[in-house]
């Protein structure tokens, strides 16, 4: 058809270890013909789709302007992750055996009326510095660029946090990233991988009572802070309830008994604590981060050693209702055994008054 397209660029192919990398030029103007910026979404079904944060507009208008002045360059390169379609075809002349890189060329096939989703390579890290260049006052603006052939999407994720590892990506984006990659990560985001993963599953779950709470880039309504949520998983899977579903030699784990777990027990907590509930968390210290780690202390004390299938009960529900006297949620003081005193929301997201309202709500259903 006319439509479609080739592009033969002379490149470098690099080994590094069972990878290949090349290294080419390309007019930055052509770049998004055939290249992808996958944002980070949810399809119908809740699936994460795409991986980049939203573009800057403020920071796309600044290298923009620098783009159109006298002697601009633009050294650093954009990485580009490949679909199987991309074709890296030595040169006759060959090179050394014990030569790092191979010559060639790149064949890169698209049409400019693809989909997004059917070009082929996305755009793992400059998207920024792309956008500034397709939207600048330019006839082309030549660009440095190192492309690798990406297995699948998941990989694709998987290279986008290691690539952006020492630049300061949003958390959320990387907490919504996490549980679809694939490969080695730093260990801090290997640690993070399963809590985020129950995360999601909380925050997608139409039946529990996390369903679309928590603030993240898919779900911008939540009010309930991502980073609350992880750390009360992150404690019941090390130290806590969740333990007995967990692998500790992989860090692996019964997802699904674990997602029933607490969905059990948070609905008790939504239930018993309706009108705290539904608030945002200037307006509840239940949904606020001191609120929602001390009740995850409370599931683990409740709960650990319990069946998954046993959690919605009757004995619970009772031990969470008898919370109620001691709790001011919405309003009221809170009084702690050692004779303090706050105002409701007097209590911050600190680990100091995280224990004080642990202490008191632990003591509380012991007894």
């Amino acid at each position: 058809m006319a439509d479609h397209h080739t592009l033969r660029l002379p490149a470098l192919e690099l080994r590094q270890g069972d990878r290949r990398i090349y290294c080419f030029a390309v007019d930055g103007k052509k770049i998004h013909h055939f290249a992808a910026v996958s944002r980070v979404h949810r399809d119908e079904d809740a699936t994460l789709q795409g991986y980049q944060r939203p573009e800057v507009l403020s920071h796309i208008r600044s290298i923009r302007r620098y783009l159109e002045s006298d002697g601009a360059m633009l050294p650093n390169a954009l990485v580009l992750a490949f679909d199987q379609s991309v074709r890296f075809i030595p040169s006759q002349r060959g090179s050394s055996p014990d030569a790092p890189s191979v010559p060639g060329e790149l064949e890169i096939r698209y049409s400019k009326t693809m989909d997004e989703h059917e070009k082929p390579a996305w755009l793992v890290d400059g998207q920024q510095r792309s956008a500034a260049i397709r939207d600048a006052d330019l006839a082309e603006f030549p660009v440095a660029a190192v492309g690798f052939i990406a297995d699948s999407q998941e990989d694709q994720r998987s290279q986008f946090i290691l690539v952006n590892s020492t630049k300061p990506l949003p958390k959320g984006l990387i907490h919504e990233l996490l549980p679809d990659t694939v490969g080695q990560l730093p260990p801090a985001y290997a640690k993070r991988r399963l809590p985020a993963l129950l995360m999601t599953r909380l925050n997608t779950d139409g039946d529990g009572a996390f369903y679309g709470r928590v603030s993240s880039p898919t779900s911008p309504l939540g009010n309930i802070k991502d980073n609350s949520i992880l750390k009360m998983l992150e404690h019941s899977l090390f130290e806590g309830a969740l333990y007995q579903y967990r692998n500790p030699e992989d860090g692996s784990g019964d997802v699904d008994r674990m997602v029933l777990h607490l969905r059990s027990f948070w609905n008790i907590v939504r239930e018993t604590f309706s009108n705290a509930w539904l608030l945002p968390p200037r307006q509840s210290r239940l949904t606020h981060g001191v609120g929602i780690q001390a009740m995850g202390f409370v599931m683990d004390a409740l709960t650990e050693g319990m069946p998954a299938e046993k959690v919605d009960s009757d004995e619970i529900r009772a031990a969470v209702l008898n919370l109620m006297p001691v709790t001011a949620w919405t309003s009221g003081m809170w009084r702690f055994p050692s004779g303090e005193e706050r105002r409701w929301n007097g209590l911050q997201n600190t680990p100091n008054d995280v224990r004080l309202l642990t202490d008191l709500l632990v003591r509380t259903i012991r007894g």
